[in-house]
């Protein structure tokens, strides 16, 4: 199975996701928090309109963290904020079991820090489109 990764564009049209679109999406999340972000609503909306429009695309939502806290605790918030994704986009009605969930943690930063060091782009989930 192929992996397209699928990028914001506010011009896009629904179901007009292909190969050539730069991606995957991505939802920041502020320090210490699962919770979604106002300012993220218009992508869980971009991506449930794809989703609609295509139903037979399965979803892969990668949790990340910054290293402010353990690898073990980062990978726990990573996977709860992948699950607060999940969760919104079910909201849309994009169903749960064409969504795939998993966490990297620290693992995969945006921005490579130092330990201990807090990185917004690094509080993220990642969606994927898989075809």
């Amino acid at each position: 199975m192929r992996f397209l990764a699928v990028a914001l564009s506010l011009g896009m049209v629904a179901g007009a996701a292909s190969a050539q679109e730069p991606g995957p999406w991505k939802i920041f999340f502020d320090w210490g928090k699962p919770d979604i972000r106002s300012d993220d609503a218009a992508t869980l909306d971009k991506v449930a309109e794809i989703y609609r429009a295509r139903p037979s695309l399965q979803l892969q939502l990668v949790g990340h963290t910054d290293r402010s806290g353990s690898a073990r605790a980062n990978r726990a918030a990573g996977l709860k904020r992948a699950q607060s994704v999940r969760a919104e986009l079910e909201k849309r009605g994009v169903p749960r079991n064409v969504m795939g969930v998993t966490s990297f943690g620290e693992d995969r930063p945006l921005v490579p820090t130092e330990d201990g060091v807090r990185e917004v782009q690094n509080r993220r989930v990642e969606i994927s489109i898989k075809e």
